[in-house]
């Protein structure tokens, strides 16, 4: 069974600027511009009749459009091993309110438990379980400052998650439209 989660999906230009950050971390797993995406909310294996209610349910999803820009670099967990490397969010009010909506949509689901975890938007640019926390710490001190263009969220999309030999791959299974402002 695939893996679903709703995110939004970054332009070509934004994906080409964080793919010229993939570098200078040596053990880094680097996500690259077919995986950068900014998840709203993980949902995990459903069946088919549980992904056919997800898709109606988001259906229904009523949000505007707004612009984006991504700001500076972070690292899961924030206390202990790092895990992952990522790059912030500008301005994470209209994202944030964006997942209340999504969330309250996906709250019409029955099988469908809300997500336990607190949400923090970025972008996912690497793992890192493997590097000395050392050169984590340089990596992010080098990219403190990174800032990309801004731009139109004018849809979210359904992601599917298939685990392979290489990581895993995504696929969109839907796409919903945001307002117009």
């Amino acid at each position: 069974m695939p893996r679903l989660f709703v995110g939004i999906d970054l332009p070509p230009g934004v994906d080409d600027h964080l793919e010229m950050m993939c570098y200078g971390l040596p053990d880094a797993r680097w996500e690259g511009a077919d995986k950068f995406h900014l998840t709203l909310r993980f949902i995990g294996e459903v069946d088919g009749r549980v992904h056919r209610e997800i898709v109606d349910a988001l259906q229904e999803l009523d949000s505007p459009s707004f612009m984006l820009g991504l700001k500076g670099m972070g690292v899961f967990p924030p206390r202990g091993l790092p895990t992952s490397v990522w790059a912030g969010i500008a301005d994470p009010g209209p994202v944030v309110a964006l997942k209340h909506k999504v969330d309250a949509c996906l709250r019409k689901v029955p099988d469908l438990q809300p997500d336990p975890r607190k949400f923090a938007p970025h972008v996912t640019i690497a793992r890192v379980g493997d590097c000395t926390v050392e050169d984590v710490m340089v990596y992010l001190a080098e990219h403190a400052l990174v800032r990309t263009e801004q731009f139109p969220v004018e849809r979210v999309l359904l992601y599917s998650s298939v685990k392979t030999h290489r990581g895993s791959a995504y696929r969109v299974e839907a796409g919903f439209p945001l307002r117009p402002v």
